[in-house]
């Protein structure tokens, strides 16, 4: 059997393709495609079957196919397109056609080798404002329910309105047409459903580094304090060693701010937190605002709802209020094979428990005891106050476990 040609096709149909592509099609048995790639060829001859879902049986189909098949794809199948899935499944040749986004900044008259890619197209925009924040230049794949104002609506919730937005509709078709948007229009603007958002950042966007002050985050009143502070946030995260795609638990989250910072080091991965206290909660939901980062908070005393989290590569414990051999006993069955947990303690019985727990499930462990103090003016003078000191346990799977 033949390899099998994947050819790109663009809206405008068929006077996209080569003379050569159209010959291939024309005197394939098999043409497969989207529904609308496959009415550009009214006239074909042999069989059409549409793509409608589930890749998996068309790959059966295909290995067990015997003719001579063509595969329609718009734009550029190895572009967020069924190119890269079906090659690693079976014999291709693939021949793209424009992508959709590489005409969109031709239509902007920008370069778009610098532009950061995203897709919405067919999946959840969660974990999309720490993504693209502080980026000059992003380009956007959408789909009929992740519209343009979807997107507005999406970053306006986390303040992003230093962007503006430059929408490409039907490109290569007829009815092509391109705008630019505020956000704030593009949130009641009308679209076609066939459409790429590119957003240019043209003001200055709020910037953090490692180490956000405890002041800058909104916080339970009067009981100020309840936050995992500045430094040892910076070295329990250090301890976590986070990529930037790890997938990361932060149980008894409270204002959030571990679970904040570590998703802007792992803006590829996603970040879930648990918390049990209502007024923390709601604290922790305006810092995710202020700080644009979109985790997946829920409202529930850890272990409960951890069995809706995916594993995790790190994970982060401030807090149990009780129940930690449960806890630990989840969380070291869950962590991905490289992963880390740290455990901050205040008391020595909780670096005790916490110590047997992790022993029994057959963990090593590291403890750093952090005895920090700041300076604090006294009068023309300046002095020390201590924080309370914080055990940081770091845990993570022997080899062989």
């Amino acid at each position: 059997m033949a390899a099998i040609k994947m050819i790109g096709i663009g809206d405008e149909g068929k006077i996209s393709l080569l003379p050569l592509y159209e010959k291939w099609i024309n005197e394939s048995d098999v043409l497969i495609g989207g529904r609308r790639q496959l009415t550009f060829f009214p006239e074909y001859n042999g069989e059409k079957i549409v793509i409608e879902s589930g890749l998996s049986s068309l790959v059966k189909r295909l290995e067990a196919e015997t003719r001579n098949v063509v595969i329609l794809a718009s734009g550029d199948p190895l572009f967020y397109g069924i190119g890269s899935y079906l090659s690693s499944k079976i014999d291709l040749e693939i021949y793209p056609h424009l992508s959709s986004v590489q005409l969109a900044f031709a239509r902007m008259k920008e370069r778009w080798q610098d532009a950061y890619f995203s897709s919405v197209h067919g999946r959840s925009m969660k974990g999309l404002a720490q993504r693209i924040d502080g980026r000059e230049k992003i380009a956007i794949l959408t789909d009929t329910e992740n519209s343009p104002n979807k997107i507005a609506q999406y970053l306006l919730s986390f303040g992003m309105s230093e962007y503006r937005a430059f929408v490409a509709e039907n490109l290569g078709s007829e009815n092509e047409r391109c705008r630019w948007f505020s956000l704030d229009e593009m949130k009641e603007a009308e679209f076609s459903p066939l459409n790429v958002v590119i957003l240019k950042k043209t003001g200055e966007n709020p910037r953090w580094s490692i180490g956000i002050n405890d002041e800058e985050f909104f916080q339970r009143k009067p009981d100020k304090g309840l936050i995992t502070k500045k430094e040892i946030r910076t070295l329990s995260i250090s301890a976590l060693r986070l990529k930037e795609d790890s997938i990361i638990w932060d149980i008894g989250t409270c204002t959030g701010s571990v679970a904040i910072e570590a998703a802007k080091i792992a803006r590829e991965g996603q970040v879930f937190a648990i918390e049990k206290n209502e007024p923390d909660l709601e604290n922790c939901k305006q810092n995710l605002a202020k700080f644009r980062v979109d985790a997946t908070i829920l409202h529930g005393k850890a272990p409960e709802g951890l069995d809706t989290f995916p594993d995790p590569d790190a994970v982060f414990i401030g807090g149990t209020a009780g129940g930690m051999e449960e806890i630990l006993d989840n969380c070291c069955t869950r962590l991905k094979d490289g992963g880390r947990i740290v455990l901050n303690a205040v008391t020595i019985e909780n670096l005790s428990e916490a110590m047997t727990a992790f022993k029994e499930c057959g963990f090593q462990t590291n403890i750093t005891l952090a005895q920090i103090s700041r300076s604090k003016p006294i009068l023309n003078l300046t002095r020390f106050d201590a924080l309370n000191p914080i055990y940081i346990i770091e845990a993570w799977r022997q080899e062989g476990e």
